[in-house]
């Protein structure tokens, strides 16, 4: 495939009254004549639906609906469940919602609580069977999904020792990924079968980790690469065994591939990694990177390097909390910011 060489700005989204934390795209849309759609959440407690209006002359994004009246604060992350029927959002108020898409409206189905306090992360498992959620107090809490729309918590994992950022399922494998305050990247799963979840694995500063806060994680479409960005200024590609890995159930370890360092030179909030093997990242410097394997290394470099494909400066005049690959054909991404707006990019094959 053509490598990109520029990044046009297809439309600015306003509407979010305070800063725009976390974006996730309807895995369902996009395909099948089915509009492109996503969710957006912010610090002015209220989490909106935008969907692409391609039946006008001019294609644009718009606001379907605005959830609101259920999170009496700052709404930190959403996530759609696999089957693009429900969506989750975390909250400092310390609850997660639950809400249900019927038909284009949405309606609060389920609230769940018992983090002590803010909840910053929620991600659904490859099946949708299952709901993680993370917080400031530390803790990782695994909910089951039960008929009629009820949620049991089957397992509280504490092992990190400050805040927890972020939580993602892996996309194939009944393994859980938490990354954290404590500079650490925590990898759970499930060792029997009575919601017995341990921590298999730690990725720390003692094995070519991070060396302050880790805000963010994505996986690669295969599921054997992860890319991880931090406080500390760098991306770090991690990687495990495929084949290994589909031949067995045992766990089987992440190690260290390279790291990314000397591109942003403040904190790296956010990063995703594209089916086409495009990592995006965006930052408090207010810029876009793009970065992809290098194939034309010279054989002197043990395991793969990335190289920078693109940048975007000034992206947004704020601090970028979320940049997200859209699904679909298209190379469509957005990213939200500190200045209330989101932005909806394409990546173009002309400079």
């Amino acid at each position: 495939m053509e490598l990109a060489k520029g990044l046009r700005e297809i439309q600015k989204l306003e509407g979010h009254t305070d800063r725009v934390w976390s974006l996730a795209w309807n895995p369902v849309t996009g395909v099948a004549g089915i509009p492109l759609s996503f969710a957006s959440c912010s610090g002015d407690k209220t989490v909106r639906i935008w969907e692409h209006n391609h039946s006008s002359s001019t294609s644009s994004w718009d606001c379907k609906a605005v959830l609101d009246e259920t999170h009496t604060r700052t709404v930190r992350s959403c996530a759609w469940s696999p089957s693009g029927k429900f969506l989750a959002t975390a909250s400092f108020d310390a609850t997660t919602a639950i809400w249900e898409n019927v038909g284009g409206d949405y309606e609060c189905v389920s609230t769940l609580e018992g983090h002590e306090n803010e909840v910053k992360s929620v991600s659904w498992n490859p099946s949708g069977s299952l709901l993680a959620t993370c917080g400031r107090d530390k803790t990782v809490w695994i909910w089951e999904v039960q008929p009629g729309n009820e949620f049991d918590c089957v397992a509280v994992l504490q092992g990190h020792t400050q805040d927890v950022k972020m939580v993602q399922w892996h996309p194939s494998r009944n393994l859980i990924f938490s990354c954290s305050y404590d500079n650490t990247v925590k990898i759970w799963a499930d060792e029997g079968d009575d919601d017995d979840w341990a921590c298999v694995q730690t990725l720390g500063e003692t094995n070519n980790g991070h060396s302050s806060t880790v805000w963010a994680l994505s996986f690669n479409d295969g599921g054997d690469k992860m890319v991880t960005c931090s406080d500390d200024l760098t991306l770090k590609i991690w990687g495990t065994d495929n084949e290994k890995m589909q031949s067995t159930d045992d766990f089987v370890p992440w190690r260290h591939l390279c790291t990314l360092s000397g591109y942003h030179d403040r904190t790296i909030f956010s990063v995703h990694w594209s089916r086409d093997n495009i990592i995006a990242s965006g930052a408090a410097d207010d810029t876009i990177r793009f970065f992809v394997e290098n194939d034309d290394k010279d054989g002197l470099v043990d395991g793969p390097s990335y190289k920078l494909l693109l940048k975007k400066e000034k992206a947004h005049d704020m601090d970028i909390n979320s940049v997200q690959w859209s699904p679909g054909e298209d190379r469509i991404l957005a990213s939200a910011a500190d200045d209330g707006t989101i932005k909806i990019w394409a990546l173009t094959s002309a400079g």
